[in-house]
C-alpha cells in the first residue's frame, strides 16, 4: 500500500519526521524517555540524542526531564512540546487527506508482482 511520509526540513536546524514525532507521542504516553525508547525498540541513548536535538532546535524546550525521586524520574512534553506535537500530527493528517486520491491511484497502478511482496525484488522479463 502506498504510504505518504511527511518530513519537515528545518534547514540547518535539522528535520522532523515520523520517528521524532512517534518518539514525542511515546514520551507523552509513557512519561519517560527510556520507556518511550523501549516502546519503539530504540536504545535509550539514541532516544535521548533525538530529544536533545529537538530541545536545542527550538527556542523553548520540547521535553522536560524530571530526575530522581522514588519512581526514578521521567520526562514529559512541555506546553510548547504539546503544541508542537499537535501541529506535527495535524500536518501529517492534513497531508494524508490531501493526497489520498493520488495514493489510491498509485496503489491501483502497482504491479501485482510487487503488491504484498515486501522486500522482494521485482522480476523483469
Amino acid at each position: 500500500m502506498t504510504n505518504l511520509i511527511v518530513r519537515i526540513d528545518l534547514g540547518e536546524a535539522g528535520r522532523i519526521g515520523p520517528g521524532k514525532i512517534l518518539l514525542l507521542e511515546m514520551i507523552d504516553q509513557h512519561g519517560s524517555i527510556s520507556a518511550a525508547g523501549r516502546a519503539m525498540d530504540l536504545p535509550y541513548r539514541h532516544a535521548w540524542d533525538l530529544v536533545d536535538q529537538l530541545n536545542v532546535t527550538f527556542r523553548e524546550p520540547v521535553v522536560a526531564r524530571q530526575t530522581g525521586g522514588k519512581r526514578g524520574g521521567g520526562a514529559a512534553l512541555t506546553e510548547f512540546g504539546k503544541t508542537l506535537l499537535g501541529h506535527l500530527t495535524a500536518l501529517q493528517r492534513d497531508a494524508e487527506r490531501a493526497t489520498a486520491k493520488h495514493c489510491a491511484a498509485i496503489d491501483a497502478a502497482l504491479s501485482k508482482d510487487v503488491v504484498g511482496a515486501v522486500g522482494s525484488k521485482r522480476k523483469r522479463a
